[in-house]
């Protein structure tokens, strides 16, 4: 579900709420309990998500690793700060809810980053919000520990491929130039009949040249944005073979 759709949900359920509100007490905790967070927790989510992802290093797995561990960090931090309240959710208790999960029982918390939009008096508890970041930074931890995971996978088989490796060339381009002819051999289909998968062409590529891409689909992303020649690289190749051909005897 998009965001757009994610922050249509949430509006309608308000909507829905003011109009026809609840019919006992239970009903009402049960809503702000349990309800409402599991939709606007995938908004904090894929919020967060974007965030975190848009700003992710292209730089090689060490720094990705610093980076994602720094976020874990973070979210960490919010437990911390709300612990009191993450150990009684956390532990299923039922003693507090009627201060927690009914509307106008105690003061709104302070409005949680950009999600204050959805947080008011008629649709919103004192710790609602706080339910929905908790669920929300346990899917992002997830996600980024994942990504560690596929970094430290990946690194490990870099280095042992490079220490296998008898290759003696090293790439002494620039990394973008090396991704764009990748891309364009992938792209003509001259290897495997087009079948081969370009994760495939970069490690072989890493192993043939000693080297590091990164993340290069971020790479082709950034060649595909230019505004001036998109085929830079090819351009030099071709214009360097033409030059042979000229100046080549017979």
């Amino acid at each position: 579900m998009g965001l757009p759709k994610l922050k249509n949900s949430i509006k309608l359920l308000r909507q829905k709420v003011l109009e026809m509100g609840f019919k006992s007490t239970e009903e009402e905790i049960c809503f702000f309990k349990h309800i409402k967070p599991q939709i606007f927790s995938k908004l904090i989510y894929y919020v967060k998500l974007f965030n975190i992802e848009s700003k992710r290093p292209r730089s090689s797995s060490k720094f990705q690793i610093k980076y994602l561990n720094g976020h874990i960090n973070k979210l960490q931090i919010y437990f911390n700060d709300n612990l009191d309240f993450y150990h009684y959710y956390r532990r299923g208790a039922t003693t507090l809810d009627e201060e927690y999960f009914i509307r106008g029982k105690t003061d709104l918390r302070s409005p949680t980053e950009s999600y204050h939009f959805f947080v008011d008096d008629q649709f919103a508890t004192s710790q609602d919000t706080t339910v929905a970041m908790i669920m929300a930074y346990d899917m992002l931890i997830v996600y980024l520990q994942q990504e560690i995971e596929k970094l430290e996978s990946n690194n490990n088989a870099y280095q042992n491929a490079m220490k296998n490796s008898s290759s003696k060339l090293f790439w002494t381009g620039n990394k973008t130039e090396l991704i764009e002819l990748i891309y364009a051999l992938h792209s003509s289909g001259a290897i495997n009949s087009g079948t081969a998968d370009i994760k495939e062409l970069a490690s072989v590529f890493e192993q043939l040249f000693n080297i590091e891409l990164g993340n290069y689909y971020h790479t082709f992303i950034e060649i595909r944005a230019r505004k001036s020649s998109k085929t830079k690289f090819m351009n030099k190749l071709t214009d360097s073979l033409i030059k042979r051909f000229e100046n080549s005897d017979g």
